[in-house]
């Protein structure tokens, strides 16, 4: 009986990675508003109903793999060390190349640069990518506010939730303007990506209090101007 299980569950993640590769592939040709699920269903052979089983709305068929990253993140969180800051464990996590950013060769940064352009030009994709981020940010609030043991009002817990997830948000921006911009060279990126992450984290871990102060203009060192009668 396990093993009848086992096998029927692996049909199933056979079923929703063909699904997902597909519809991947098919928004990348032809973009996402232009193809219906209908269409997906067909090419992957399955009915639409099994589509929308595997994935509620269209847009999870982009952003499938989120999921897996939302629990990742949260657990090496959760996880960190006796006396590691959140911030620490939050940097070792995020800035590690994973995915395209870590694959090394040309399919990947063409894929990088399709699906790119693909979210950019969706105001659906763009949405959603929105909600999901908007997401990760209140469930990071909740996990901060309960291994701090934070009174009810407390909004640090949400403050380092937002700043945290607003570095992973600018990272996500930068990637994509950076290979939209391009010809941008893939191999560097990664390195590229950690080093702006690693900057944004100095300030956060550095505090505000002196960030954008201007200097002083020279006339205004010089003290109170004096004017000429006339």
């Amino acid at each position: 009986m396990e093993g009848e299980l086992g096998l029927r569950e692996r049909k199933k993640l056979r079923t929703r990675q063909l699904i997902a590769e597909t519809a991947q592939r098919m928004f990348a040709e032809y973009g996402f508003d232009a193809v219906p699920v209908a269409a997906v269903a067909r090419v992957a052979e399955v009915s639409e109903a099994t589509v929308f089983n595997y994935f509620p709305t269209k847009e999870d068929l982009v952003f499938q793999g989120m999921e897996v990253f939302e629990t990742e993140l949260l657990a090496a969180v959760a996880d960190r060390p006796a006396g590691d800051p959140v911030a620490a464990a939050f940097a070792r996590f995020v800035l590690q190349p994973r995915g395209l950013l870590a694959a090394q060769d040309d399919d990947a940064a063409r894929y990088l640069t399709g699906i790119s352009r693909m979210i950019a030009a969706s105001p659906a994709l763009l949405a959603r990518e929105r909600e999901v981020l908007a997401r990760y940010t209140a469930s990071l609030a909740t996990l901060l506010a309960e291994d701090t043991a934070a009174e009810p009002g407390d909004l640090r817990p949400w403050l380092v939730a937002h700043a945290l997830m607003g570095i992973h948000q600018s990272l996500i921006e930068f990637v994509r303007r950076s290979v939209l911009d391009g010809p941008a060279d893939h191999r560097h990126l990664a390195a590229e990506v950690s080093a702006r992450g690693r900057q944004a984290l100095a300030l956060l871990e550095q505090g505000l209090a002196s960030y954008g102060a201007r200097p002083a203009r020279p006339d205004e060192t010089a003290g109170p101007r004096r004017h000429a009668l006339r």
